[in-house]
């Protein structure tokens, strides 16, 4: 028996052996040639196998056809095999300077360490055989040249001592003279002290002429403080400017010649590195400080202030500060390292009108200067300076913050007042209006000249004033942002000690709050030496009336069916200098949603907008609106059908040119008109019960539609089945037309909608693959028809079903779901049967096999015992 089972595990072997190996075919892939690589560098050849059986680690072996003998091969290694190569890389492979690197389990490197001139050939990688029977290819094939070493890379060697903040210039020659088309690159790299091995990159010129700072020189290769430039065909330049501490080091040249091999990659073929420069850099004291002083620290309306900001550091002519000017805390203005100044927001007008300025005196100094003193000029001054380490950083090394200085301005004019004031607070559009700002003061000096500004903000506010006019003590005249809406309506007047300012044809852009500056000049250039501001006063436009009058009397419309309809939108009365826009609306019957429907607006220029239940291009086409008179408005429907009865409605807007645009004056809105279709008595009779029902997502769903009876021959019916969704009118999903031809307006679920009428008089709707965005009210609607020529058709009847209320349910994980979602399960569970029922005849056929062989010796057996009775003849 013991025998019998092992032939029965043997055979269970072979069987799981027959399921488990899959049929492939074995494809070897060697790296694409022709390679050149250089004469005595390290070359590495890639091998890879797949589609194979057996063990997933795969051998490797290695032989070369060398350009003298291209028909014979020479073994070099194997990774099975120690006795492999052939006595000319015997020594080679057994020194590991030939050899295999595994990769992973089916790919390798053939590893070359120094290329001799001997190895140029074609390379052969070939795997061993370990499938059951030959399919494929086991060998590939590549060609590697062997090319010499042009490579020549040099600088001298020195060593160099330089103070902080000079600039270092290393030059490095950089030639080859291969035949191949290949591309330098060339860097320069820093070891920090003797014992290092590990280089920081500098700045490197890469093969596709990119230049790359390494990462603790970045922000001074943006600011140019690192360049690289090639001054000549083969000289390269180094250049560091404002030399840091951190700079020195041992710094030299490397650089590598690259070659695109077959498979567009980039190879380095060659490297040189040239002699190191010793770079030592003595620290300076870099101790900041800050002082502030003042020409004067008190001063009358009208003086000249000068602020002296001085700086006391080391070698300040070759370090860089960033100098800012405060008052009251508030920055006034800042100088940057290149000498670029911004003044801050409030500063900027004066400026520019010549009122600031602030300068770079000397590398120490730095200078401020206010003409023209006022009284907002008082208070304590500080000044802050900041170095960095190149223009353009953002980031300082350190700040230094002065002491602070006070200045006082005493004024020389006292009680001075601006009062602004109208003769109305309400005009009429295209009116004029006028304002006037008085200027008065207790005591003024004879020679102080006087300035006017106006100031405006619109209705409603938008910010700050803007500012509209100014007029300076010599007569300039400068209009301010706010002029956009003034131009060409703004008068400026002067009499006496007040200001006048006249708006000719006022619009809606004038409308806002206003106020007037007037400021005291003791010269006509400078800046004021006293200046008041005004109340504010606010001025209200007011559109022209509208006297629109839209009829209001509600009317019904009956029509045939199919025939064209009119829905009228009189004007009772409205202006001749003005244009209309109409919109016009569908109030849908019940149970739909009672919110108007916007179906189309015509604007006052004739665009056309229409709304979203409205806007397929079928919809589009059968509702059209046009002016049939300068009295009424016209909403024409084409082809009506059941779907189209409803209320109607028009909203007319009366537009007027008010100099500055167009403006809505009112609106008026109609009566509703009812639209209804003329029908002969209508013989189709659907089921009109309501239903509710409810389906998970996934699932297919019908909705039911049933004519009770039949039609009359001679007439062909059509259905259209909608979905309503709440607040919305119902939206048509699939149209049978009487023609057999069926219309999907709404594309996206053409491939979940069919009619599948198994009677004639069943029009019920499925729904596959129901979604949770499927939910909402659905019912369909027959029409029926008749020829009346050719062509032409005449709709005879119609009927609506009752209402099929459809709710989506999320799905819910199941058993099944989980087997069906999950491939290798569901593969595991379709075969483990097949499997089971093979073993079980094996085992059974197996069983069958021992005991009948049982049975036989046991029958041979008893008939030799009857023998030896009868004869006796003696059992052997």
């Amino acid at each position: 028996m013991g025998l019998a089972w092992r032939r029965v595990a043997a055979l269970l072997l072979v069987l799981f052996l027959l399921l488990g190996v899959g049929a492939g075919q074995r494809v070897v892939t060697v790296q694409k040639g022709p390679l050149y690589r250089v004469r005595g560098s390290h070359v590495t050849l890639w091998c890879k196998v797949s589609g194979y059986q057996g063990p997933a680690e795969q051998n490797f072996q290695w032989s070369i056809y060398m350009p003298s003998a291209p028909e014979r091969e020479v073994q070099i290694v194997s990774m099975a095999d120690p006795s492999f190569p052939y006595a000319i890389y015997t020594q080679r492979v057994h020194s590991q300077e030939i050899y295999v690197e595994r990769v992973q389990g089916d790919a390798v490197l053939l590893h070359i360490k120094e290329l001799q001139d001997q190895d140029a050939g074609e390379y052969e990688c070939h795997t061993p055989n370990t499938d059951e029977r030959y399919f494929g290819s086991y060998s590939a094939k590549t060609n590697l040249s062997v090319i010499p070493d042009t490579l020549s890379v040099s600088m001298g060697s020195q060593v160099l001592t330089q103070a902080e903040g000079d600039t270092v210039e290393l030059t490095c020659e950089v030639s080859k003279t291969t035949a191949q088309h290949t591309h330098l690159s060339v860097g320069w790299y820093r070891l920090q002290g003797a014992g290092e091995h590990q280089a920081e990159e500098i700045l490197t010129l890469s093969k596709d002429f990119v230049l790359r700072p390494g990462p603790s020189y970045t922000q001074r290769f943006l600011s140019g403080n690192v360049r690289l430039d090639k001054v000549g065909d083969t000289t390269y330049k180094l250049s560091i400017v404002a030399v840091e501490p951190s700079d020195q080091g041992q710094l030299y040249c490397e650089a590598a010649e690259w070659i695109e091999d077959p498979d567009e990659t980039w190879k380095d073929i060659s490297r040189g590195q040239t002699e190191k420069t010793v770079l030592a850099v003595t620290s300076q004291d870099r101790d900041l400080h800050v002082g502030i002083t003042a020409s004067k620290s008190t001063l009358s309306e009208g003086d000249i202030l000068q602020l002296n900001c001085t700086l006391g550091a080391q070698r300040s002519g070759s370090r860089y500060f960033q100098v800012a000017w405060f008052l009251d805390g508030v920055e006034v203005a800042r100088l940057g390292p290149c000498g670029l100044l911004a003044w801050k927001k409030e500063y900027e007008e004066r400026a520019g009108l010549g009122q600031l300025r602030a300068f770079k005196q000397s590398s120490s100094v730095y200078v401020l200067v206010v003409y023209g003193v006022g009284p907002k000029d008082s208070g304590a001054y500080h000044c802050s300076a900041s170095e960095v380490k190149a223009p353009g950083d953002v980031q300082s090394i350190q700040t230094n913050l002065s002491s602070a200085v006070t200045v006082d301005v005493k004024p020389i004019g006292l009680g001075l007042q601006a009062t602004l004031i109208s003769r109305t607070a309400t005009v009429r559009y295209t009116q004029s209006f006028e304002l006037i700002c008085k200027v008065s003061a207790s005591s003024l000096i004879e020679e102080v000249l006087l300035s006017v500004g106006w100031f405006f903000q619109p209705n409603p506010p938008d910010g700050s004033y803007q500012e509209l006019v100014r007029v300076l003590p010599n007569g300039t005249v400068s209009w301010g942002p706010a002029q956009v809406n003034f131009q060409g309506k703004a008068q400026l007047e002067k009499v006496d000690a007040s200001s006048r300012l006249r708006i000719h044809g006022a619009v809606s852009g004038h409308a806002g709050t206003y106020q007037c500056e007037v400021g005291l000049w003791r010269t006509p250039r400078g800046q004021p030496t006293a200046s008041a501001t005004s109340n504010a006063v606010g001025i209200q436009v007011i559109p022209p009336e509208s006297k629109l009058q839209v009829a209001t009397k509600e009317s019904s419309v009956e029509v045939a069916g199919g025939a064209d309809a009119s829905i009228e939108c009189r004007i009772l009365f409205s202006q001749n200098n003005t244009q209309l826009a109409v919109t016009w609306y569908f109030l849908p019957p019940p149970p739909a949603a009672a919110t108007p429907l916007q179906i189309l607006r015509a604007g006052y220029s004739g665009l056309l907008e229409y709304g979203a239940e409205f806007s397929s291009p079928a919809q589009r086409s059968r509702f059209l609106s046009q002016r049939v008179s300068s009295e009424a408005f016209q909403l024409r429907i084409l082809s009506a059908s059941p779907r189209d009865q409803g209320g109607y409605r028009c909203l007319v807007q009366e537009w007027h040119w008010l100099g500055d645009g167009w403006h809505s004056l009112g609106e008026g809105q109609s009566g509703r008109t009812s639209l209804q279709l003329r029908l002969p008595e209508s013989e189709l009779h659907l089921e009109q019960a309501n239903h509710s029902i409810s389906a998970r997502e996934g699932e297919e769903v019908t909705l039911g539609c049933l004519l009770r009876d039949t039609h009359v021959p001679t007439t062909h019916l059509s259905a259209t089945w909608f979905r309503g969704e709440e607040g919305g009118r119902p939206r048509a999903l699939l149209t049978l037309h009487h023609d057999g031809s069926i219309e999907y307006p709404q594309e996206g679920l053409a491939g979940r909608l069919q009619l599948r009428r198994p009677t004639a008089g069943d029009f019920s709707l499925t729904l596959g693959g129901v979604e949770m965005g499927d939910t909402g009210l659905y019912h369909c609607q027959l029409q029926e028809w008749q020829q009346r020529g050719k062509g032409e058709w005449a709709l005879q009847a119609w009927a609506s079903s009752g209402y099929t209320q459809l709710t989506a349910i999320p799905r819910e994980a199941t058993v099944l779901s989980t087997i069906c979602s999950s491939p290798p399960l569901l593969n595991f569970i379709l075969f483990l049967p097949l499997i089971l029922i093979l073993l079980l005849a094996i085992a059974g056929f197996c069983w069958c096999f021992i005991s009948r062989k049982s049975k036989k010796g046991y029958i041979k057996g008893e008939e030799l015992m009857e023998l030896k009775g009868t004869g006796g003849v003696k059992q052997t």
